[in-house]
């Protein structure tokens, strides 16, 4: 039910310009800025403010402004694993890998996930707190520090980790966290919150 699902939002022929704007990775005002101007065809939703940009609008756009198309055209939302225990990896990978909506990499330590952070530039990161060499902060604040990387949502997980801990990587950029072992059900859902996707016929 839930590859169905993926698959038929992956598929969108019409765009929110905060969704174009995610998929072209730029800001929401630089979208209405170029929707306004003509530049990025669309049309508004009758009776409302609401813009729309159809598919081929936008992949138009994103080819005259040189944008890479790939986000548009597999409509898959990227994540980067970063966790040292091959386990907690393979129940993540295989979720995800079985649900059409995701592509993923993985990486087991903090120093490989700012550099993959910034080459690949995933929608989101699932970063383990506990690495071998950096820790999650360090990785969620190395990021957060890199204006380029300020769209890209984190999700912290540890198995041992004190409440006023959990508060230390909110306000070093995590958006979310949650404790090992890990409830898989729940972190596809906060995924989705994130990221702003349907979590499938239950959500």
């Amino acid at each position: 039910m839930s590859s169905q699902n993926g698959t038929y939002s992956n598929m969108k022929t019409v765009f929110t310009t905060g969704e174009a704007a995610k998929i072209c990775k730029v800001s929401q005002q630089t979208i209405i800025r170029c929707f306004d101007s003509g530049q990025l065809k669309g049309f508004r939703v009758p009776g409302s403010r609401f813009r729309r940009i159809p598919r081929e609008a936008l992949y138009r756009f994103m080819k005259e402004n040189s944008i890479p198309t790939d986000a548009l055209e597999s409509g898959k939302r990227r994540i980067l694993i970063v966790d040292d225990d091959q386990a907690v990896v393979d129940l993540i990978s295989d979720v995800l890998a079985n649900d059409a909506r995701f592509e993923t990499k993985v990486v087991n330590n903090g120093f490989g996930a700012g550099m993959l952070a910034k080459e690949y530039h995933p929608d989101l990161i699932i970063l383990d707190v506990m690495l071998p060499d950096i820790n999650g902060q360090a990785v969620c604040e190395l990021i957060r520090k890199d204006p380029t990387m300020s769209d890209i949502k984190i999700i912290c997980i540890s198995g041992m980790v004190e409440e006023d801990k959990i508060d230390e990587l909110r306000t070093s950029g995590a958006d979310d966290f949650l404790h090992k072992p890990l409830d898989i059900d729940e972190l596809i859902r906060r995924v989705c919150r994130l990221l702003d996707i349907e979590t499938g016929p239950t959500g």
